[in-house]
C-alpha cells in the first residue's frame, strides 16, 4: 500500500504539474492568441495602409503621365515655336526684299515718268516744228503751183507770140 500511496502521490504530483503546465500553456496560447490577434490588426492594418500607398501610387503615376504628356507637349511646342521664328524670320527677309525692290521699282518709275515728261516735251516740240515744216511746205507748194501756173502762162503767152 505505501506503493500504491506513492503511487498515488507521485500520480498526484504528475497531475498537480501537469494541471500547473496546462494553466501554464493556456496562459501561453492565450498570450500567443493575443499576439496573433494584434498581429492580425497589424497585418490589416498594413494591408489598408499598403492599399492607400498604392492608391497613392496609381494617382501619382498618372500625375506623372500627364506631366510627361505636357512636357512631351511643351517640347512640341518649342519646336513648333522654332519652326514659326524661323518662318517669320524668312517671311521679314522676304518682306525686307520686296521693299527692296518697291523702292527699286519706284525709283525706276519716276526715272520713267522723268524721262517720258521729257520725251512728251521732245515729242511736243517736233509736233510744232512737224507742223512749222508742213506749213512751210504746203505755202512753198502753193508758191511751186503758182510759179508753175505763172511758168505755164507765160509759156503760152510766149507761144503765142
Amino acid at each position: 500500500m505505501d506503493r500504491i500511496k506513492e503511487k498515488m502521490n507521485s500520480l498526484r504530483i504528475e497531475a498537480d504539474e501537469a494541471t500547473a503546465k496546462a494553466q501554464e500553456l493556456q496562459e501561453k496560447v492565450k498570450t500567443l492568441e493575443q499576439e496573433n490577434l494584434a498581429k492580425e490588426q497589424e497585418v490589416t492594418s498594413l494591408q489598408h495602409k499598403n492599399g492607400l500607398l498604392e492608391a497613392e501610387v496609381e494617382k501619382l503615376e498618372t500625375h506623372n503621365k500627364e506631366i510627361k504628356a505636357t512636357a512631351e507637349e511643351s517640347t512640341q511646342h518649342g519646336h513648333q515655336n522654332e519652326t514659326l521664328q524661323r518662318r517669320l524670320q524668312l517671311l521679314e527677309e522676304e518682306a525686307e526684299e520686296a521693299d527692296k525692290n518697291l523702292r527699286e521699282t519706284n525709283d525706276k518709275l519716276r526715272q520713267t515718268d522723268v524721262k517720258a515728261g521729257h520725251f512728251e516735251r521732245k515729242v511736243k516740240a517736233l509736233e510744232n516744228d512737224r507742223d512749222s515744216w508742213e506749213a512751210k511746205y504746203e505755202e512753198m507748194a502753193e508758191k511751186y503751183a503758182k510759179v508753175q501756173k505763172e511758168l505755164k502762162d507765160f509759156q503760152d503767152e510766149i507761144g503765142q507770140i
